[in-house]
């Protein structure tokens, strides 16, 4: 069955170690953004069209959730999610840098076209089960980014009724829940691939235009 993504929201700084590496200051609640719903793109093995020419464009890679009925007060994470994926939260770091001194949206480092490609989604097996097992980005086939929703500064229970609180929740809602340490430039013809617990869901090649 296919479902319709309505909203995306993402999570900014949600891992103490990215935050640390970027000179970033640990949010005292959630840090949430939006990409337009542009910005997906599958992560199928195919090439991946991405903007080149606009300094450093950084991956960073995440668990996404997907909700599958609407919020209600009280509900838990095993009620709402109905699907996982992984995804990256492509960023154009240097322009993320300006906007930021000068208190601009981050639309334009984060929403463009293909910055948040995703996997296939898989059923949500559970939060113990996300525990249990880390994901892993390769780049080229080396060892890139490694995570674990243990790790996440706010919780995926905190993530769900904040989001709710402030924006509101529904079926066809999509979560990018934070990237861990490790994000680091992408170059044309790089490959990356996206595994959980040692499985692979989802890869591309990048292409950057000009």
């Amino acid at each position: 069955m296919v479902r319709t993504i309505r909203n995306i929201y993402c999570v900014g700084r949600n891992y103490g170690l990215h935050a640390a590496e970027l000179g970033n200051d640990v949010p005292d609640e959630p840090m949430i953004f939006l990409k337009p719903t542009h910005a997906l793109a599958p992560l199928d093995g195919g090439e991946l069209i991405l903007p080149g020419g606009r300094g450093e464009l950084h991956y960073e890679t995440e668990l996404v959730i997907r909700i599958g009925r609407d919020y209600a007060s009280g509900a838990q994470v095993d009620e709402l999610a109905d699907g996982m994926a992984l995804g990256i939260d492509f960023t154009l770091r240097d322009v993320q840098s300006v906007i930021k001194k000068k208190g601009q949206p981050w639309l334009p480092a984060k929403g463009f076209l293909n910055s948040a490609p995703l996997s296939p989604f898989r059923p949500f097996p559970g939060l113990a089960a996300l525990k249990a097992q880390e994901f892993v980005l390769k780049k080229n086939g080396a060892e890139a980014q490694r995570g674990n929703v243990n790790d996440m500064i706010f919780d995926l229970q905190t993530i769900v009724d904040y989001i709710a609180r402030h924006y509101g929740l529904g079926a066809g809602d999509i979560i990018y829940t934070g990237t861990p340490a490790g994000v680091a430039p992408v170059s044309d013809g790089d490959l990356l691939e996206l595994f959980w617990g040692g499985e692979r869901f989802g890869c591309a090649v990048i292409r950057l235009n000009k």
